[in-house]
């Protein structure tokens, strides 16, 4: 059997991925493309993950995609429904036809002279080798580890005679019912986890190394969910998509602007929700600004209900090490545990972990700048979807799947298969992502470069991207166009990557 020819190639199957493959279907009709996912279901995130109470961190009205409204009533909705919402998509769109479940591609080469990707797939539980090529790469990987998140080495681990769970990996005969447990960190997952543990444990302890920025919001959006039942179903979803994302920029712009009046905002709002529990507001109080790592948000302020019951508590402190029976803490103080929960973090992983090749050499994604967010300076034919650090992932994924499709369009018209952002020779590099936060800093050599002006550099803001996005010339002379070259071929000023 020969290899199989494709127009398009989309790595992954999850929010991006199904996206991706409905803007193909809707604005590049003629073209033939294939989804592969790695794992043996579609739904990425929303599938792995597995932990009690997990949910996103987003509204829908905004991690919703532009082409299907979200109706259900909750708008910080749970795995579950938002897994259901991406499967629907596929079915409506009779995507499942092109999907390919467990085939992981581990490395992409570009041949100048043939002007197309070949990849290399790993095929079943069995990792059969094969071989696919296509004329353009549109990676949807997301832009983490799925088969670990991150592991601390504790000293002392192996002496706990309890059971020590990572979210990422939640064994399902867990019961957690009666248990004395320990969740490690203070991100989204740890402050996910807790309420929906304290609901059945004995005990629940939030243990963190420093406190992060908490923030409250109804789970549901009543003037979304009137609007749903007396306007027409999209013009209501647009209404409430646009009022989320001004309403999201607005606090990221004050966040950035006025640090001391926002975390004035926020603590307010913790000593609030914390009620007679304001002896447990000093936990909540970082030493950083709002948004120099991400603000967690708790619907109907969950966890805030925990901790007032008394079912759940926070402590602040450095671990010393694991013990027999639960933690010691350098403070002198024990925690007693029969189960610890390592919500520690994730581990970032740029594009899958596939290598990508031009003509024979190896791209390494930190010598590259990144244009518009969503392609590599040098790297011929290949896009990828890489969401907003302040706001929901999707709307970026949405309107990178539109420019994608606008790229493949012109490049049909004009009859040129290749396009190449070049990057100029005074492009200063600058950081990916501009955060703090420890499994950013962990992970930035193993991504791109941003530049210090545009279109290289990120605006991280959805309304000046739309205005970007949308009325953009493709043909803007810094992404370039042009027939096959052999390997090195200097043409029109295009050069391979070096």
């Amino acid at each position: 059997m020969g290899i199989e020819q494709l127009d398009v190639l989309i790595v992954g199957g999850g929010l991006s991925g199904i996206g991706a493959g409905v803007h193909l279907k809707q604005h590049c009709p003629g073209h033939s493309f294939a989804i592969l996912e790695g794992r043996a279901a579609i739904g990425g995130t929303w599938d792995l993950f597995r932990y009690p109470g997990i949910r996103s961190d987003s509204d829908m009205y905004t991690l919703g995609y532009a082409f299907k409204p979200w109706t259900r009533a909750k708008a910080i909705a749970d795995g579950p429904a938002i897994l259901s919402y991406i499967e629907e998509t596929a079915r409506e769109h009779d995507l499942e036809r092109h999907v390919r479940l467990q085939h992981r591609v581990v490395r992409s080469s570009w041949s100048g002279a043939n002007a197309r990707w070949l990849v290399d797939v790993e095929v079943g539980p069995e990792r059969t080798l094969r071989q696919i090529s296509a004329r353009f790469l549109y990676l949807c990987t997301g832009y983490y580890r799925y088969e670990q998140g991150h592991a601390p080495a504790f000293p002392g681990a192996a002496d706990f005679q309890g059971r020590i769970v990572h979210p990422q990996h939640w064994p399902q005969d867990l019961d957690h019912r009666g248990q004395r447990m320990v969740v490690i960190g203070s991100g989204a997952t740890a402050v996910t986890l807790v309420p929906s543990l304290a609901e059945q444990a004995a005990q629940v302890t939030m243990l963190q190394r420093s406190p992060t920025y908490v923030l409250a919001r109804p789970g549901s959006d009543r003037l979304a969910n009137w609007m749903n039942e007396t306007l027409p179903l999209k013009l209501a979803y647009g209404i409430t998509r646009w009022k989320n994302v001004l309403m999201q920029m607005l606090f990221y712009k004050l966040s950035r602007q006025r640090p001391e009046m926002m975390k004035r905002y926020i603590l307010k709002g913790v000593a609030r929700a914390l009620g007679p529990r304001k002896d447990l507001l000093r936990h909540f109080e970082p030493s950083y600004k709002p948004w120099d790592q991400r603000v967690c948000l708790v619907p109907d302020a969950d966890l805030f209900k925990a901790l007032r019951s008394g079912k759940a508590e926070v402590v602040t402190d450095h671990i010393e090490r694991f013990t027999a029976t639960g933690i010691q803490l350098k403070s002198g103080a024990h925690l007693e545990a029969d189960v610890i929960v390592t919500a520690t973090g994730l581990d970032l992983l740029a594009f899958g972990g596939m290598d990508i090749v031009v003509d024979g050499k190896v791209v390494k994604p930190r010598r590259t700048f990144s244009y518009k967010g969503m392609m590599l300076s040098g790297v011929p034919n290949l896009a990828y979807a890489f969401g907003y650090t302040n706001a929901s992932w999707t709307l970026k994924a949405d309107l990178t799947s539109e420019l994608v499709c606008k790229v493949l369009n012109h490049m049909q018209k004009t009859g040129q298969p290749v396009a190449t952002p070049v990057a100029p020779a005074d492009l200063k590099p600058e950081a990916l992502l501009d955060f703090t936060s420890g499994y950013v800093l962990r992970s930035l050599n193993r991504f791109p470069n941003q530049g210090n002006r545009l279109p290289w550099k990120m605006h991280q803001n959805y309304l000046l991207d739309v205005l970007a996005f949308k009325g953009h010339n493709v043909d803007d002379g810094t992404l370039v166009f042009s027939q096959p070259v052999a390997a090195g071929t200097d043409q029109a000023g295009l050069k391979r990557a070096a």
